[in-house]
Parts: structure tokens; sequence; C-alpha cells
């Protein structure tokens, strides 16, 4: 099709035809066209077939916000003649999640490829807001020498980017003990020295490890069955984000979001039981494995706020009998005082119980941060920064070395 200067030219064109018929000046009409033969020839010089066939990855896949992800792309020529010099360009579309990014796109030349030959391209795609991102598709577009004409193919599909929540490096939920709710039975009370003994058998769940698959028990029922094992002192670690519209602005939102994310890293990574939980009723339940955190972290990638009303539920549900170990729920100093009383009253159940109240311009509550209420230990922190310091206080100042795991940090 014609470019933004192909359609110019043909303007130009039906200009001179048209200012040789008024005025009847015949070189107006060669001039005219002249112009129409260039366009002529741009065409067809863009109707040379092109075979090429691209693959690309994404090092890594998922990635915290903050970050950079390598694209890493290999185009091939299948033709049975060289390829003329391409542009390849590979488009970036942030999901309405990722409203922080707007539209991107990577361009490059590519030089001619012999029959068979094959060409490798890498380029950083910056991670800036949490979000799902479209990468592609690669297009390879063939243009004439005077830019009037382009055609493109498409010669790779698009591939969607996860962006994670950004984290800091945080101190993890102090470690206690609560009912393990895959175990299937009260836990007993002695344990062997070795720390990981043989408790009993229970239907696989979406993160175990394989290595533990009960296959006796297995071939007998026809469905995965892993061997339980008691593992002392493992911790129970559940966060309550506050996702309600009427609690946040976009930069408490994000802020809650972030230190939401970080907190579960931390446990995650120090041995406990996570688990997520947001006010408009989605709960992750309590598990442990990759898979099992990789899901809330994807949920957390796009989590956006909602309605309000649902809060009074979710609180009755984290009051229920099977509940216990360390409880952070994260809102901001808008939540109401009524609010605030009732998530206080999680400390009966919870052995810790840790509120962390993002500043919301305009709103304040009657506590100074680090104060106690109903049990509970208030952490008051700006939108901004100094999280990771105010929580790394509260919680005695220890943090968790970082890890690095496959697609996460």
């Amino acid at each position: 099709m014609p470019t933004r200067r192909g359609w110019a030219v043909a303007l130009t064109a039906l200009a001179l035809a048209a200012a040789g018929r008024v005025l009847g000046v015949f070189e107006l009409f060669v001039l005219a066209a002249g112009v129409v033969g260039l366009l002529g020839a741009g065409a067809v010089s863009t109707l040379r077939r092109v075979e090429l066939e691209a693959s690309r990855q994404l090092r890594p896949a998922r990635v915290h916000a903050g970050g950079n992800t390598r694209v890493e792309l290999v185009v091939l020529n299948r033709n049975r003649r060289r390829s003329p010099v391409l542009t390849v360009r590979d488009t970036v579309v942030p999901s309405r999640s990722a409203s922080g990014t707007g539209r991107r796109q990577a361009r490059f030349l590519l030089a001619p490829l012999a029959p068979g030959e094959e060409n490798r391209a890498t380029y950083r795609l910056p991670a800036e807001t949490r979000g799902t991102y479209s990468v592609g598709p690669l297009e390879a577009v063939l243009g004439d020498s005077l830019a009037l004409w382009s055609r493109a193919s498409i010669v790779a599909p698009a591939v969607e980017l996860t962006v994670y929540p950004a984290v800091e490096p945080v101190a993890p939920l102090p470690h206690s003990r609560g009912d393990d709710p895959t175990a299937g039975a009260p836990r007993p009370a002695a344990v062997g020295p070795s720390g990981e003994d043989f408790y009993g058998l229970r239907p696989y769940q979406l993160g175990d490890d394989l290595r533990r698959v009960h296959w006796p028990s297995t071939a007998r029922t026809g469905e995965l069955v892993v061997r339980q094992l008691e593992r002392p002192w493992q911790g129970r670690a559940t966060v309550l984000l506050d996702v309600r519209a009427t609690s946040h602005s976009e930069a408490t939102f994000e802020a809650a979001v972030s230190a939401a994310a970080s907190i579960l890293l931390a446990s995650f990574q120090n041995g406990a039981l996570v688990r997520l939980a947001t006010s408009d009723g989605t709960d992750s339940g309590i598990a442990a494995g990759h898979g099992h955190f990789e899901a809330i972290l994807e949920h957390l990638a796009v989590v956006e706020t909602g309605p309000a009303g649902a809060m009074p539920s979710v609180v009755a549900g984290l009051r229920r009998a099977g509940n216990g170990g360390g409880l952070a729920v994260v809102t901001t100093t808008a939540v109401a005082a009524a609010d605030l009383e009732l998530l206080a009253g999680l400390h009966a159940r919870f052995d810790t119980l840790t509120i962390v109240l993002v500043e919301r311009r305009g709103h304040s509550v009657p506590a100074a941060a680090g104060a106690r209420r109903g049990g509970a230990t208030l952490l008051r922190v700006p939108a901004d920064r100094g999280f990771a310091a105010a929580w790394n206080q509260a919680m005695g100042g220890g943090v968790a070395a970082p890890v690095t795991t496959g697609g996460w940090r």
C-alpha cells in the first residue's frame, strides 16, 4: 500500500495534471506522467515474494516492574532466492492494567539473507509498570527505494509478557504454627529429628513436587496422590489486600500492590505457606509450591480496583476456624474507622497481625506508625517511598536474602 510519501506524490501528480489541463501547459502533463511512472515502478518492486520464518523468545517471560526483559529474534529465509533489504518491526501493546505505558515499537533493518540463511537480533524491553503486554506480531516490511510503497507480512505471532508488581527486599512475616489445610487431619504433636517425616497421603495439588507422588496409591485410585510430609515450623503467611476504589488513588493502589507482593515473596522464600486474599472476595488459598506462588503474582500483575461491599464477608471468612499464622492487611489511610476496627479484630484468629496503611493525600487515621490497636500493629507508610524500611523495622530488622528462581526474582 502507499506510504504517506506515496500518497503525497500521488496528490502531486493529480495537481500537476489538473494544472496542465487548466493552463494548457503540455510539460505539466509530462511531469505528471513521470510521477505516475515512479509510483508504478515502486508498486512493482514491492510485489516481490518474501518467505521469512521467525521465532521470538522472551528472557525472562515474566519480570517484575522496573526490570527488563530481553527479546531474542531468529529470522530464517525460506525462499529459494536471496531476500531483499527489509524493515523488521515488533510492536509492544500494553493491556488495560498496564495503563502507565503506551504503545511502543522496535524497528531495525534486516540485511539480505541467502536461501536457508538465518539472522539473529536482540533488543531490550523495559518493564516499567505491572500488567500484561502483547509483544508482536513481528512484521517484515518490504518497500521501494523511494519509500513510496510498503508491503508488510507477519512472520511471527504475538506473545504475552507478564510484568509482576515491583518488589522490595523486606522481612517475611514471623514464623508461626497453624492448621495445615492440605493435611486432611490434625497435626501430630511429635516430629522426627529429620524435620521432614512421612505423615499421610493426600490428593495432588497444583505446585506439588512430582517426586512425592505415591505411585502405588495413584495406580490403585486412578488419581495422583502425594505423600504429605510433616514439616516443623512451617509458617503460614496471609496477605489481605484492600482493592476497593473508595480506598485508593492510583498512586496508593500501586504502592499497596507492591507491598503485598513484597511481603508474600519474602515469606515464600522463607519457606512459609502463602495466601493472598483481596477485598473483592478473591482468595488463592494457602499452599506451597512455585506454581501456587506464581499464580498469586499473576493475579497481582493484573488486579484492579473494584466496588466496595465484600470486605465484611472476606473478614468473616478469615475469622473461621482453620485460619492462623501471620496476617498482613494492606490498605490506606482512607479506610473507615469501622473497617479498621473490623480488621483489627482479626488478631483473635491470627498469631500476628500487621495493618499497613499507605498514606493517601487528604486522609489520615488517629494512629501513628508503629501504634497498636486491638492487638494489631498499625504501620503507616508514604505512597511513594519508605515501605521497606518501615516494614523491616516493625518486623525486627530481619530481611530475607533475595532469591532468583525461574522467571521471577
